[in-house]
């Protein structure tokens, strides 16, 4: 029976999923799950993810959801996946649960704190959020030196100095990926300072290509309209009801 993904490609964690899958040849079956529409709040969605989020799979009759254990899943379960994405090695498998859990905690409160109380406010009809902002840029500031200082240290081409990614570079790289949508000047401001983060954002990308563009170009489709309706808003053409409907849309 066929893999099961329940996504929206708007989501990091579920584009790191999908990356993976694609990259690593595990036939799956793509099951959009609208955020912007709220299907993922669904009682029929919360069957297969009581928590209600994205992305979450189904491999027969086995459920999992959170994107860190999904890779892990996929990667020790399908044939064919490389060591290098998880490998077997014991001290080496440790060393990337120590960089999926610092995650959560640290670099992922960065990018989507930011975006979502700047760009992304006024299609969720929020208010612009300064302060929450702000913080997200601390948390993604303090994240990105971590990540330079720590594990892009030596001559490795990934983290914790591996010459090949592992399930962690594609979820921490997906997750800096949403910083697109705030434009290239934004973006720019951000990552500039951090040489070494941005060729690893390369190397992965390259280490994944041509699926990693392609999942992305959501993101970069998303990143147009919004620049669009930005300028639009500016230019008092309506732009404010244009971009509450932005993400209801197929961007």
């Amino acid at each position: 029976m066929k893999l099961k993904l329940y996504a929206d490609r708007m989501s990091q964690p579920v584009r790191a999923v999908i990356i993976f899958c694609k990259k690593n040849g595990i036939d799956f079956e793509e099951i959009r799950v609208d955020i912007a529409k709220r299907q993922h709040l669904t009682t029929e969605y919360a069957e297969i993810n009581p928590m209600k989020q994205l992305p979450a799979i189904v491999d027969g009759r086995f459920k999992l959801f959170e994107s860190h254990a999904i890779l892990v899943y996929l990667a020790s379960s399908f044939p064919g996946v490389a060591d290098h994405w998880y490998p077997a090695d014991v001290f080496k498998r440790s060393k990337i649960h120590s960089v999926l859990d610092w995650h959560h905690s640290n670099l992922r409160r960065g990018p989507t704190t930011i975006v979502r109380n700047t760009v992304l406010a006024p299609v969720l009809g929020r208010p612009l959020n300064p302060e929450a902002a702000a913080e997200g840029e601390k948390f993604l500031s303090a994240s990105l030196s971590k990540i330079e200082s720590i594990w892009l240290k030596g001559n490795g081409r990934f983290l914790l100095g591996g010459n090949q990614p592992s399930i962690a570079d594609l979820s921490l790289v997906c997750d800096i990926m949403q910083l697109e949508l705030l434009g290239e000047t934004e973006r720019n401001r951000f990552l500039g300072p951090y040489k070494e983060v941005q060729q690893w954002i390369e190397n992965t990308r390259n280490a994944t290509n041509p699926h990693f563009d392609e999942v992305h170009k959501i993101l970069m489709k998303a990143r147009e309209k919004l620049q669009n309706l930005r300028l639009k808003g500016a230019n008092n053409e309506g732009g404010e009801s244009d971009m509450k409907r932005t993400l209801h849309s197929r961007i």
